[in-house]
């Protein structure tokens, strides 16, 4: 189980820490925030497909007479219920790697 638990995670985990060297210039920070702002802009992605799915998935259901589209309908729900669980962990990770990466430049700064 504990195999399996790390192959999900190392699939969805965002990269490898961050490092930084030199002091952080105007540069740095500008593109820390186009980054926080790509961050936010996917979400939301994930966000509006999971709805499409959603959407989707209940319209299947209510359908009647075409017993075998039930089954698509459950399954667009399940993976729009995955879609944003997904989001929501790789938003969240990179927003900690991140405010992580930025805390600690500032302290090499303060040094």
């Amino acid at each position: 189980m504990s195999r399996r638990r790390s192959l999900i995670r190392s699939a969805l985990h965002v990269d490898h820490p961050f490092e930084h060297k030199d002091p952080m210039i105007l540069r740095d920070h500008l593109a820390l925030v186009r980054t926080r702002l790509a961050n936010e802009r996917t979400l939301l992605s994930y966000i509006r497909s999971t709805l499409y799915l959603l959407l989707g998935g209940i319209a299947l259901l209510k359908l009647e007479g075409l017993g075998d589209l039930r089954l698509v309908g459950f399954l667009a729900l399940g993976i729009s219920f995955v879609s944003i669980l997904i989001g929501v962990y790789r938003y969240v990770s990179l927003r900690r790697s991140l405010t992580r990466y930025y805390n600690s430049a500032n302290k090499s700064e303060a040094i």
